[in-house]
């Protein structure tokens, strides 16, 4: 029986527009369980991301209860979101928001000491993250201007990875990204679910949906509907056919 990792039960958000209250998510009951590989979608307004945000702690509902493993975190504040923040969640977005000002390997060291104070600890584990990622040495020493995009997302897939976070959070990781950088990127997302690595991800592309093992439909601002992909491998069609097939029948 898999462990619920993350559970919401009448999650709620709304934001007030030109006085009139908008509803973004509705009263959404959901379990997410450690070491799946989540992917959120639903077409443009649904509220993926504000459902993203929500669960990670980066914005709080307006109505229901968050819990992440015994912590109630819809009912911290925004001094105890940051710590639980730090200790549990790794981010990865569209934009990468490297500093430009600091090499790629003082990026990921100034996100990891934030949480453990052992330097040459951190040097060795972020060496080993750049090594399984495929990020040479001496790309390590470069500043985020003279990286390619793909580079610069899986530098700060590492830098979300740092502190050992129980989940990782990706918000259309591959959205700024061409083709053959894209697909790097989610090779590394698929290899760290391969790891143990809990993910949850925000898309509207059918091939970075294909690396889910659990796709979520918002419609409105609830969930639609689901669909269960099994653990991602290289060829599978009949897992395009049977995401193809799903997000038909929801409206896609």
């Amino acid at each position: 029986m898999k462990e619920i990792l993350l559970k919401t039960e009448g999650l709620s958000k709304s934001f007030s527009n030109g006085g009139l209250m908008q509803h973004v998510l509705k009263n959404i009951d959901l379990e997410l369980y450690r070491g799946d590989f989540t992917v959120i979608m639903g077409a443009s307004g649904a509220g993926k991301s504000t459902l993203l945000y929500a669960l990670s702690g980066m914005d709080t509902p307006t109505l229901g209860q968050i819990t992440f493993g015994q912590d109630v975190i819809s009912a911290l504040n925004s001094d105890q979101l940051a710590v639980f923040r730090r200790r549990h969640c790794g981010f990865v977005f569209q934009q990468i928001y490297l500093i430009e000002g600091m090499s790629v390997m003082d990026n990921v060291l100034a996100a990891g000491l934030l949480v453990n104070r052992d330097r040459k600890a951190l040097v060795k584990q972020a060496q080993e993250l750049f090594e399984a990622v495929g990020i040479s040495r001496q790309i390590q020493k470069k500043f985020p201007t003279q990286l390619s995009g793909g580079e610069a997302q899986r530098a700060g897939i590492v830098r979300a990875l740092i502190n050992n976070p129980e989940i990782l959070f990706a918000d259309e990781p591959t959205g700024a990204l061409n083709s053959s950088t894209g697909l790097e990127v989610l090779d590394t997302l698929s290899a760290c679910n391969r790891r143990g690595q809990s993910v949850v991800m925000v898309t509207h592309d059918m091939r970075s949906a294909r690396r889910g093992n659990r796709i979520l439909y918002l419609k409105d601002g609830s969930v639609l509907g689901e669909c269960d992909l099994g653990r991602y491998e290289h060829g599978d069609m009949a897992r395009h056919e049977k995401l193809t097939a799903f997000l038909k029948e929801m409206g896609w």
